[in-house]
């Protein structure tokens, strides 16, 4: 089953295309259309298509552990998806083989394939045979990423399922493929969805997760600072570092170390740490910061034992002014810092892990990075990190470290904080050219960011841009944006029809119309809360009136392409995967569509009720005028209308985030909800006083009077 709209406006600007332009090198000279795979292979060449009404079965001739889990993995995909795993006549056998073995190599000869040095760590072949498709690779972590590939060439379900097979090498180009989730912003996630996430970020090459913390570890030596039931425990560590080392993915822990620790620094006994009175950075004079932080990362060290800390230590606005002031003036900013920077380094090194910290210095003078000692920039990693489009490319965030002779990783970002929806318009851009220009300069990592500033991100909103940035990292060069957005769809959520990537696209689009058009600004959240008859939201009305009717088509178009997969998946007997990522795509489209919808409800209530008041004195008009207030404030009103789209809006948001959220913090979220509410029921009972008003008198109040705002010359 198909289905599409008509391009109207900006899709023509940012429409899907079906031209894949891909950084891809074929086996072949023979051109061919690149199948829908996340990361895509450096090369294939397609070999045909099986039908799995036989089964498929999956072989470990070695007995190697890890490779055997690589198997089990494989296997339970099937199981979930109906294909049958059993030996039986005419089914085709995934073998797992090391590239060491007798059999691998006939396999590579056969191809005509040679096994490259740069693909010992991490890279893979697959080479089909009579009745057989060969994983081959020469370690686990190779094995496990040919077998993702495996996976993602199996289309459908059930008997029905069919293999692409293709002979494919494939090796990443950049070493560490992170991502950081920052929990520390509101949301804190289960340790189940946490499980999930490693999952699923290894299916897609990642192979690094850093949780982010300012106050939520639960440390034994400072027990003030974690909020109960709101804080990773050691015990929540160790059980996710156990299992995310079967799939192959390194746990990195971030603590910020020098800014961003305002919930520490509002206890009284960690007051006189603070640069700030209850403020966020450590003063580096004090006596007792550096014994805090050695205390934080001995712990963290103990249950993460991965080759890597990262300290944080970025955006430390209060530094110089409080208790630095004259050690900044004297020495200069960057000075300061880096001394710091310098001394939490040293004083950690007995923990034997090389340190990240954020490439944000304030430094003005390029120098103070050369002039770094060599035991300094031996020990550490500057992870660089801008989240916008840069049409000149990202290279200048990035020369000042490699000048330095600084290791250096990039860390783009998904761009969902202070979002309904994340902002995948700047989000796509971002992580492209940054990854692509990290590549270059030969940064060795990528870490990609999930940042939760408004304390509402549903981190089943932000698949699209992770799996994108997994992409970018894994491949050769500029990723292409188009090839994603026609992939993403069928591998993620097993939607052949496009419409779940037609339905990103339009909320793409939406955002794109907010920045570009309505000149909003990027904070599509705070679009949703404000109040349209406050100052500050007569003035965003003014600015977002034009568009309102687009933003809103935008986001209906999402919800119907959305039912039109669930009705296609149904009718074929199928079940789309993900659908907690579905269902909270479905939900940043209602809230889209609620914020155009506020605009529009606000304009009409306002033009309604003055014309009520223009014609109260007619008696020829009572009619008119019962049925202008009824509209503002009746059964189906206006203002009944702005109650229930947040009512409905609310219970879905709270379903959501309890799907992979702890109870911890959504109170803060809800009470916005329940708020607004019972706002517009406030502006319903005064309205219902002057409805009453009319009943009694045949005479209206001001629109003041009851807090009804005028309307705007662009509604008259």
């Amino acid at each position: 089953m198909s289905f599409s709209i008509a391009p109207v406006g900006l899709r023509q600007r940012l429409a899907l295309t079906v031209i894949f332009l891909l950084p891809v090198t074929l086996l072949s000279q023979t051109p061919t259309l690149a199948p829908a795979l996340v990361p895509m292979p450096r090369e294939m060449k397609p070999a045909g298509d099986i039908v799995l009404s036989a089964g498929l079965r999956v072989s470990v001739p070695g007995a190697d552990a890890d490779d055997q889990f690589a198997a089990a993995d494989l296997t339970e995909m099937l199981l979930a998806r109906g294909i049958p795993a059993a030996f039986s006549s005419g089914s085709i056998t995934v073998e797992l083989l090391r590239a060491s073995s007798d059999a691998a190599q006939q396999r590579l000869k056969a191809a005509g394939l040679s096994f490259v040095p740069a693909m010992q760590a991490e890279g893979y072949a697959i080479v089909p045979g009579n009745g057989t498709l060969s994983v081959i690779a020469a370690t686990p972590e190779g094995i496990f990423y040919g077998v993702q590939t495996v996976k993602q060439l199996i289309d459908g379900d059930g008997q029905k399922a069919t293999l692409h097979t293709a002979t494919i090498r494939d090796w990443p180009a950049v070493h560490w493929r992170g991502l950081q989730d920052d929990l520390s912003r509101g949301p804190v996630t289960t340790l189940e969805f946490q499980k999930k996430q490693i999952r699923t970020l290894a299916a897609y090459k990642v192979n690094l997760y850093s949780p982010y913390f300012e106050h939520t570890f639960a440390y034994a030596s400072n027990p003030l600072i974690a909020p109960p039931g709101g804080a990773i425990t050691p015990q929540d560590a160790l059980a996710l570092v156990a299992y995310a080392k079967q799939y192959h993915i390194t746990i990195v822990p971030e603590q910020e170390s020098f800014g961003h620790l305002h919930h520490v620094l509002t206890w009284e006994q960690y007051a006189p740490l603070a640069e700030t009175p209850h403020g966020d950075v450590l003063a580096p004079g004090q006596p007792g910061s550096l014994p805090l932080i050695h205390q934080w990362f001995t712990e963290l060290a103990a249950v993460y034992p991965g080759p890597f800390l990262h300290i944080g230590a970025d955006e430390t606005e209060d530094l110089g002014k409080g208790q630095t002031t004259a050690d900044v003036d004297a020495r200069g900013l960057g000075a300061v810092y880096l001394d710091f920077l310098q001394r939490i380094v040293t004083d950690l090194q007995p923990l034997h892990r090389k340190l990240l910290y954020w490439g944000d210095v304030p430094v003005t003078d390029p120098e103070l990075y050369k002039g770094l000692p060599a035991a300094f920039k031996q020990n550490t990693i500057a992870v660089l990190w801008t989240y916008n489009p840069e049409p000149k490319g990202f290279v200048r965030f990035i020369k000042p470290f490699t000048d330095a002779g600084i290791e250096t990783w990039v860390a783009p970002g998904v761009n969902n904080w202070s979002r309904v929806y994340p902002n995948n318009y700047y989000a796509l851009q971002n992580i492209q050219g940054f990854v692509r220009d990290g590549q270059s300069m030969g940064s060795a990592g990528v870490l990609n960011t999930v940042w939760n500033d408004d304390g509402e991100g549903l981190f089943n909103m932000d698949w699209y841009g992770v799996l994108f940035g997994a992409a970018a990292s894994w491949q050769q060069g500029e990723s292409s944006i188009p090839h994603f957005q026609q992939s993403y769809g069928a591998v993620f959520h097993g939607d052949y029809t496009g419409c779940l990537n037609e339905a990103q696209n339009e909320l793409v689009l939406a955002h794109q119309l907010l920045h570009d058009q309505a000149k909003t600004g990027d904070g599509s959240d705070g679009l949703f809360w404000i109040d349209p008859w406050s100052k500050d939201g007569q003035n965003m009305a003014d600015k977002i009136r034009p568009y309102t009717h687009e933003l809103r088509m935008h986001a209906e178009r999402a919800l119907l392409l959305i039912a039109q997969a669930r009705a296609a998946a149904a009718a074929n007997g199928t079940a789309l995967r993900e659908t907690d990522a579905i269902d909270a795509l479905e939900l940043g489209a209602r809230r889209m569509d609620l914020i155009g919808l506020k605009f529009q409800l606000s304009d009409e209530i306002a033009s309604g009720y003055a014309r009520a008041y223009a014609e109260q004195g007619a008696r020829d008009k009572r009619k008119d005028v019962v049925r202008e207030l009824s509209e503002v404030n009746g059964v189906n009103g206006r203002i009944q209308d702005l109650r229930d789209g947040y009512s409905f809006t609310r219970d879905l948001y709270e379903q959501a985030w309890l799907r992979s959220n702890r109870p911890y913090w959504l109170r803060n979220v809800l009470e916005r909800y329940d708020m607004t509410i019972q706002l517009w029921m406030a502006r319903g009972d005064r309205v219902r006083v002057a409805q009453r008003q009319w009943q009694n008198t045949y005479t209206l109040p001001p629109a003041a009077d009851i807090g009804l705002p005028l309307p705007s010359a662009a509604t008259n």
